[in-house]
């Protein structure tokens, strides 16, 4: 299991956080994403076939920018 945390500033109410919870989510091999609004930060454990990058992409896909960390 690969834990990550990522820098999402756009954050700003409970809609980010569902939208991206939603769409984290939906990716094969994620077990836990837990975002925070008061943070502006995104929590993440998977396993393969999920990597960094495509966590990534589905946070961009929904329209939030991550910060280069």
């Amino acid at each position: 299991m690969t834990d990550i945390t990522l820098s999402v500033p756009e954050i700003s109410c409970d809609h980010c956080k569902m939208s991206i919870e939603g769409a984290v989510g939906e990716l094969a091999g994620v077990d836990r994403v837990e975002v925070s609004v008061d943070t502006k930060m995104v929590d993440v454990s998977f396993d393969s076939p999920t990597d960094r990058d495509a966590v990534v992409a589905a946070i961009e896909e929904q329209g939030y920018a991550v910060a280069a960390s």
